[in-house]
């Protein structure tokens, strides 16, 4: 007797945990990683990620020519 009641009060807890979203605090976040503000996502920070301008655009998945 009794495991009944265990039984219920663990899945309460699981189901708590599972179903618990807490609010994310970005500004805390981005202070512990040390990520510079304006970076990526952030406002105001547009980075550009295309490394390569110095090189002409091919098409890699072009077949290459028959001879």
């Amino acid at each position: 007797m009794g495991r009944g009641r265990q039984k219920a009060k663990q899945t309460k807890v699981a189901r708590q945990l599972k179903y618990y979203s807490p609010e994310t605090d970005y500004r805390a976040l981005e202070k512990e990683l040390g990520h510079e503000p304006g970076a990526y996502g952030s406002p105001g920070g547009a980075v550009d990620l295309d490394d390569d301008e110095d090189e002409p655009d091919t098409d890699e998945w072009r077949p290459a020519p028959r001879s």
